[in-house]
C-alpha cells in the first residue's frame, strides 16, 4: 500500500470521521453515521482505495 492521501485531505478525513463516529454515540445520527469508520481509517492509514482505482494522489511523497 502506497500512500495516496496527504495534508489538508488527510486532516478533514479524520476530522469528519470523528465527527460522525461522535455524532452517532451522541445519538443525534443513527446507525449509518458508523461510516465515519471508513474516513477516519484512510485518513489515519493515508490510503484511500478508492484514489488507487481512479489514478488520484494528494500526498506528495512517495
Amino acid at each position: 500500500m502506497k500512500m495516496n492521501v496527504g495534508g489538508l485531505d488527510r486532516v478533514l478525513r479524520i476530522v469528519v470521521g470523528l465527527a460522525l463516529i461522535g455524532a452517532t454515540l451522541a445519538g443525534w445520527l443513527n446507525q449509518f453515521g458508523w461510516i465515519g469508520v471508513v474516513p477516519l481509517l484512510t485518513g489515519i492509514f493515508r490510503f484511500c482505495p478508492a484514489y488507487t482505482l481512479l489514478g488520484i494522489k494528494t500526498c506528495k511523497l512517495d
